[in-house]
């Protein structure tokens, strides 16, 4: 059994009393064994939790009871079987006047996880007496026997009059089970308590509650002359409660961003938090900033049960713009060495682009998750035609999504020529050669990456610099048609 004594535990202190005062003492507390008190799911009057990235959550809940006076045992039942003991606290709130000491004062708190189950009831009756019971068939009746558990490693050894036996079948039966062996995890405190009736408050940290956000985006077709198409986007969120226990009417609220955890590291909930106006509909999830993180809480109490999966509306928007694109990339190792033919019929990637912002009907906190991309066929059936993984993304910059590769627009990449200038210096010839094999034109983005010390020569088609490592064409290849890029390039890597 583990026992944890954490001082940050015990919240109750004396009151401060006006200058040249002092505190009254302690009701005295009873002598003896403390009086043993149960506390069920049965006393829960309240309960939040807070849910965040990473499969961990916060649990705040709040139980009444009739704890009585003086020394008590309290054992609180129904908390989660993924606790972390050492995020526990517990206080009383009652009202306490200023001349009085606190309610409740808590002396020691131990975190029992030894449950019962066959072999923890074997084990803890080693050395003991059980009755075992053996089915007779003459008689149609158990044949009790007396029986000593010797040892339950690797099998149970049982002493049987003066025989030393093991494997026997039959029924075991015991007198009682040891007080040490819970069915469920459980705190157990043990108190003052100043009060007979306590309200009390209990948060801990716990595994097991989890939550991603999955979206759906609905594209129609694309503008004339326009690669740009119009799109309904709607969001849920996506709860998992693996705790072990229910949290019945629930005041939920998710948190979405990269929270730092350190192993048995307390942590520090002095968060200050800011409001924002509210994004998503009535009775779904508000948006909020919160210290560095995003908040989102939910507008109703909600349930959740027990190795239950749960959906909840995120977000809804309607006529938001969509940017496709078609993207054919290369290698920046393929720079510094003699290769020849790099690509024949490769396909080239589509990608989708959507502004976060106001203008285009969104403009709000996007939690990490994963998208999903559907199209209308001619018949105006939805089909699925891709998914991506997307981060974080605030508002006012964009989604990016990887759909798939497109079937009808492939392309050939090849070295012409290689050029040694001097240890670390080379030249080389490219050939790009891209086909559109659709009835329509359609542009792509070929996209180069290349390091060290570079410069294009020539090139048959106006280039863009992207960035120190990356230039880009643009070209548009026709409909059943093809068209080629060509290029020279100098490198530099030392």
């Amino acid at each position: 059994m583990r026992h944890i004594k954490p001082h940050s535990l015990v919240f109750a202190s004396l009151a401060l009393f006006a200058c040249g005062g002092s505190p009254p003492a302690k009701p005295p507390v009873a002598e003896g064994p403390p009086v043993q008190k149960t506390s069920t799911i049965s006393d829960r009057k309240e309960v939040a939790i807070t849910v965040y990235n990473g499969d961990f959550g916060l649990v705040r809940e709040v139980r009444e009871m009739d704890l009585g006076e003086g020394r008590i045992s309290l054992e609180y039942r129904d908390v989660s079987s993924q606790i972390e003991p050492q995020t526990v606290t517990i206080k009383s709130l009652l009202p306490q006047k200023d001349d009085d000491p606190a309610s409740m004062s808590v002396l020691e708190q131990n975190y029992r996880y030894d449950l019962l189950s066959p072999e923890k009831l074997l084990e803890k009756y080693e050395g003991k007496e059980i009755k075992v019971y053996r089915w007779n068939k003459e008689s149609g009746k158990d044949e009790e026997h007396t029986a000593t558990v010797l040892s339950t490693k690797n099998g149970t050894i049982l002493k049987m009059g003066n025989e030393i036996t093991y494997g026997f079948p039959g029924r075991y039966s015991f007198p009682e089970v040891p007080k040490n062996l819970i069915s469920k995890p459980s705190l157990v405190w043990l108190v003052d308590s100043r009060a007979k009736a306590q309200k009390m408050e209990v948060t801990y940290l716990t595994r097991g509650l989890g939550w991603q956000a999955d979206y759906v985006v609905t594209i129609g077709d694309e503008a004339a002359n326009s690669n740009t198409s119009k799109a309904d986007i709607s969001g849920w969120v996506t709860l998992n409660n693996r705790t072990g226990t229910s949290y019945e009417n629930a005041n939920l609220k998710l948190v979405a961003g990269d929270v730092q955890r350190i192993a048995n590291n307390r942590g520090n909930n002095n968060y200050r938090s800011a409001t924002v106006p509210a994004q998503g509909g009535k009775d779904g999830f508000r948006e909020e900033s919160f210290f560095e993180y995003h908040l989102y809480p939910l507008d109703r109490p909600t349930n959740l049960l027990d190795n239950e999966q749960k959906q909840v509306s995120l977000l809804a928007s309607r006529s938001v713009d969509v940017q496709r694109t078609l993207r054919f990339f290369g290698q920046q190792y393929w720079y510094r060495g003699q290769y020849g033919q790099l690509q024949s019929n490769q396909k080239v990637g589509v990608y989708l682009s959507i502004d976060n912002s106001e203008k285009n009907n969104l403009g709000t906190a996007l939690p990490k998750g994963t998208i999903r991309v559907y199209k209308a066929d001619k018949s105006g059936q939805k089909q699925f035609v891709g998914e991506d993984a997307i981060d974080h993304t605030p508002r006012d910059e964009k989604v990016k999504i990887k759909v798939g590769e497109s079937f009808d627009v492939v392309g050939d990449r090849k070295q012409m020529s290689y050029r040694v200038i001097s240890s670390c210096v080379s030249e080389s010839d490219w050939e790009i050669s891209l086909r559109n094999h659709k009835d329509t034109a359609d542009s792509v983005t070929i996209v180069e990456p290349i390091g060290g010390d570079w410069e294009v020569l020539t090139s048959s088609l106006p280039f863009v610099k992207e960035d120190a490592n990356t230039f880009t064409f643009e070209p548009k290849v026709p409909s059943r048609g093809a068209v080629k890029v060509t290029y020279t390039v100098r490198v530099k890597w030392c």
